[in-house]
Order: C-alpha cells, then structure tokens, then sequence
C-alpha cells in the first residue's frame, strides 16, 4: 500500500512538471512570431514547421484571399505529425519528412484558424486580419 502511494505521488510530480513545462509564457510566444506568410500569385502560404510541436505558434495571414498551409517535416516521429485542422474537418498523419500543402478556403477577419496533434497537447493558430 505504502509503494502504490508513493508512486502515485512520485506519477503526480512528473506530470506536474512536465504541464508547467508545455506552458509558454506570452514574452516567448511574442518573440515566436515571425514572417512565414508570403503572397505568391493571389495566394498566400503560411508554412508551419511540424517536430516536438508546431513552429511557430502563431502566424498572422491577411483574411479573404485563398490559403495554403505548408506543413514542413524532418524526421518527425512524434504526435504533431498527427495533424487535425477542426475547422476544414482534416486529420491526416504527416510524412516523419516532406511537406505537406494543405488548401484553406479564404478566411474572414478576425477568423482565428487553429491545427493541433491528435491529441490535442500541441497547436498553432493563424489570426486572420
């Protein structure tokens, strides 16, 4: 009884720990945002970068024009190549590498377009202006 309590306690420490570190604190995630939209021919891309998360966080894309979302892999073995976009109903596993285009239909302003793992623990959002 003595050692089941003990490792329940030593499991609730681990996953404390591990949840504080996931958390980003808002100067990171200000820092986090940069130039990865680009405009090529009436069509914007947004690439994203898929290992231990998605990178970056948060991207800015300019709203109702035609979207791509490039999804870059190099040897991603985890469960952000477990790509789920809610809003488009599309959840497909990502090559461990390659890239992955994925069309979006033109978003309004002040639409926020989110992707997440399969489960749910990572994510990005594009803000939509």
């Amino acid at each position: 009884m003595k050692s089941t309590v003990i490792a329940i306690l030593i499991g609730a420490v681990f996953v404390s720990v591990a949840i504080m570190l996931s958390q980003q604190s808002p100067s990171t995630i200000a820092v986090e945002e940069v130039n990865n939209v680009t405009v090529v021919d009436g069509k914007q891309i947004v690439s994203i970068t898929a290992k231990g998360g998605y990178s970056p966080r948060i991207s800015k894309a300019k709203a109702d024009i035609p979207t791509t979302l490039k999804m870059t892999t190099n040897g991603t073995f985890d469960c952000s190549s477990a790509l789920t976009l809610p809003s488009i109903a599309y959840q497909e596993n990502l090559p461990s590498s390659g890239i992955t285009n994925i069309d979006i239909p033109a978003q309004k302003a002040g639409t926020t377009f989110e992707g997440l793992c399969s489960m749910g623990m990572q994510r990005f959002e594009i803000a939509f202006e």
